[in-house]
């Protein structure tokens, strides 16, 4: 991971690792001031949210939409105070800070440690369900089955894409990779070079965690997966077009937030060789188990994207 950072990102970054040294409670407080700005002072793309989940919703009343739009934004601030926390879980004491919060845990380690196991390397495909900014921790989630995973950090990719702003680009870098930011992580990978590492990297085993439920990008191939929450959807191969050419193994990140403080992550096998399906076949697997998550917690999604664009 490059260490270099402008004058800017390093005084932001000092700063926000300052104040994520406080108990996540404290973080959890201010995350419900920074929902009542985004929701109720600058309505920040209020109207995206409610024509969203009214139209991903068809058969339910404005009650209903109205109780998602404000959970919604109240997982949107606390999702704000976790990512500010997690910045500051650095070196051995910072990992051993986030193991005692259990801020995430993985169901079924043991099973996916077999699916690993037997594959030459996994594409895990996230989606904006849950808290993607904790992904850069993945490795130490294992609190349900401790000591019981059979890869590490070193094994794990994590697949970002460059913000427009190099300032906000270079602290959120800093902020997901806290828990191994001094191990020497090497595998935060831009989504621009993740083809070329794949390659490069493919006798090693490797854990790639790639977001991808965006809108196709314009320079991006797009194809119609059918409809997703009653919308007919387009989708990029991404991951999926590098699982099926190098035969990964692929899964799903399910996310479920049990209470305040807690994400319960289940990693679910989808294929054990990609170059026997497509990418369309997997994005149409990955929007079944997200649509399927989507109607289980409507809220814990990130719904102020315009996913389902005029074409």
């Amino acid at each position: 991971m490059d260490k270099k950072r402008t004058f800017g990102a390093r005084v932001l970054g000092s700063f926000l690792r300052l104040r994520a040294r406080l108990p996540l409670a404290y973080h959890y407080a201010w995350g419900r001031f920074v929902t009542w700005l985004v929701r109720d002072v600058f309505r920040y793309r209020n109207d995206v949210v409610l024509t969203n989940v009214a139209r991903s919703f068809p058969d339910k009343d404005y009650d209903f939409v109205k109780d998602v739009y404000r959970k919604f934004y109240d997982h949107f601030g606390q999702i704000v105070a976790e990512t500010v926390w997690f910045s500051g879980c650095r070196g051995e004491k910072g990992r051993q800070r986030l193991l005692r919060q259990e801020l995430c845990q993985i169901d079924n380690i043991e099973e996916f440690n077999a699916f690993y196991d037997r594959s030459s390397s996994v594409m895990l495909l996230n989606s904006h369900a849950g808290n993607w900014e904790l992904l850069g921790g993945v490795a130490q989630y294992d609190t349900l089955a401790p000591g019981k995973r059979t890869w590490g950090d070193k094994d794990v990719v994590v697949v970002y894409r460059t913000l427009s702003s190099r300032l906000w680009d270079q602290v959120m870098a800093d902020s997901r990779c806290a828990p191994v930011s001094d191990l020497d992580f090497q595998g935060y990978v831009d989504s621009g070079s993740i083809l070329r590492y794949a390659v490069a990297h493919r006798s090693e085993k490797k854990l790639y965690i790639f977001t991808t439920d965006q809108y196709p990008y314009w320079l991006a191939g797009r194809f119609s997966i059918g409809e997703f929450l009653h919308q007919d959807t387009l989708a990029m191969a991404g991951g999926t077009a590098i699982a099926c050419k190098t035969g990964m193994s692929v899964a799903y990140i399910r996310w479920y937030r049990t209470e305040q403080g807690t994400y319960r992550m289940t990693f679910v096998p989808l294929v054990e060789n990609a170059a026997e399906t497509t990418p369309q076949e997997l994005m149409k697997l990955f929007y079944k188990h997200l649509e399927e998550d989507i109607q289980a917690q409507p809220w814990n999604y990130l719904w102020t994207h315009k996913r389902w664009r005029i074409q």
